[in-house]
């Protein structure tokens, strides 16, 4: 993979705002998205890595411009998917549907552009008691488990477990257990038009998992998987060609 990659790594920024928790400060000192960042720049020192949170601008930074010049697009939210523009939505989900890469990453899942893509509620059980969550390979050959380890061991994180109400995914690479006994359908992915979308769900505000070595590993490796830089970018539309088109004609 070319390492001039164009990634976009976008974050609400709001519970960083707000220092909730108390602790975020200093577990993400430059905020999730710098975390995520940072991580991406250690496997793509080459690539044009850049951040954005909703406050940015009107348009939270993902204007026509940014998107247009984007290969893949990593998103994590939690209180304010309602503050996301809907015009915002509408070119995301346009941009993905043209070949954009999109990473959902943890509570994201309930982000509008995801929703919407996924046509499903996104819903899932969730307890937040600080367990350890176990991220099992259960699809080894898929590019985006490449070196990963098997499992991934996350002292404490937010527990999210099944039913994940999303559609059957195109590839199911990661099955994550809790100690509380729960599973989760933690690694996730499809293609809508011409874009793949991965979703991860590891990462909460209350807890540094996004300086775990393996995950960074796994966002790398998703942003390999999902980015198409040589693609041309449209959406499919309809077509109606005549029948001799490609300039022969059958018998």
């Amino acid at each position: 993979m070319n390492d001039k990659l164009r990634i976009r790594v976008w974050n609400e920024g709001v519970h960083e705002a707000n220092n909730e928790p108390s602790h975020i400060g200093e577990i993400y000192p430059d905020g999730i998205h710098g975390a995520i960042a940072a991580g991406l720049r250690s496997y793509y020192p080459e690539a044009e890595i850049t951040t954005a949170v909703l406050a940015t601008d009107d348009e939270h930074g993902l204007d026509e411009e940014v998107l247009a010049e984007t290969d893949v697009l990593l998103w994590w939210g939690h209180v304010a998917h309602h503050e996301v523009s809907d015009a915002v939505v509408e070119r995301v989900h346009r941009h993905v549907l043209g070949g954009m890469g999109l990473i959902v990453l943890h509570s994201g899942h309930f982000a509008k552009v995801f929703t919407k893509l996924l046509g499903t509620t996104c819903s899932l059980a969730w307890r937040n008691d600080g367990e350890r969550e176990l991220v099992w390979t259960v699809k080894p050959s898929h590019p985006i488990a490449e070196g990963v380890d098997s499992p991934i061991v996350i002292p404490e994180q937010e527990m999210y477990g099944e039913l994940f109400d999303i559609p059957d995914p195109d590839d199911l690479i990661f099955i994550s257990s809790f100690a509380g006994g729960e599973v989760f359908r933690s690694g996730v992915t499809f293609t809508r038009g011409k874009g793949r979308i991965f979703y991860f769900s590891p990462g909460d505000q209350e807890y540094p998992v996004y300086h775990h070595p393996q995950i960074q590993r796994v966002l790398a490796n998703g942003v390999k998987w999902a980015a198409q830089p040589q693609l041309h970018r449209s959406i499919p539309e309809v077509t109606n060609p005549s029948r001799d088109w490609f300039g022969e004609r059958t018998p």
